[in-house]
């Protein structure tokens, strides 16, 4: 049995070296058959992630908005993919429009990060360059990272609370919504 390959593609095929229409085949015969042939090297082209479904996500957000309300807050919760996209954001009522920014951004950099925003805002300090000059990042408590074996597959951010404390509460709320 032998192996081809012609432009990255393999298939079987006799023995020999040909030149087609300037594309070189190469025709490989392996003494001991089919089963003993090579295996293809390349690496796959495509891989599976986890990615959080939006009943889930809804359901997170939900569980957040509801903590914050049976507490008397306006706030506003945000769930974001792995790319940081909006799968869910709910606008509790009376929430400012701040709110929606600030979740979103605490969303996006807690699972940027694979950490909760107030660990973060701790290593935002000094001169120069830090994380905080990052765009669409926000070093303010109230995000938390959604993983999955320990890597980060969305994040829940919340705003709107007048302490960050109580934001990242709430969204807190949420990730165990999720459990």
């Amino acid at each position: 049995m032998s192996m081809s390959i012609t432009r990255g593609k393999v298939a079987l095929a006799g023995a020999g070296l040909a030149v087609v229409g300037g594309v070189t085949a190469l025709s490989l015969t392996h003494p001991a058959g089919a089963d003993a042939a090579p295996k293809p090297t390349t690496p796959a082209i495509t891989q599976q992630v986890p990615v959080l479904g939006v009943d889930a996500a809804t359901r997170a957000a939900q569980a957040a908005l509801d903590a914050a309300e049976k507490d008397g807050q306006h706030v506003t919760v945000t769930v974001v993919d792995r790319s940081g996209n909006v799968r869910v954001q709910l606008h509790g009522d009376g929430s400012g429009p701040q709110t929606g920014s600030s979740s979103e951004k605490k969303a996006f950099t807690a699972v940027s990060f694979n950490a909760p925003t107030s660990d973060l805002a701790k290593r935002v300090t000094g001169p120069g360059a830090t994380l905080r000059d990052m765009d669409g990042t926000l070093f303010l408590s109230g995000g938390v990272p959604v993983t999955v074996k320990g890597a980060p597959v969305a994040g829940i951010g919340v705003g709107g609370a007048p302490d960050g404390s109580l934001d990242e509460k709430y969204a807190n709320v949420g990730l165990a919504a999720l459990r």
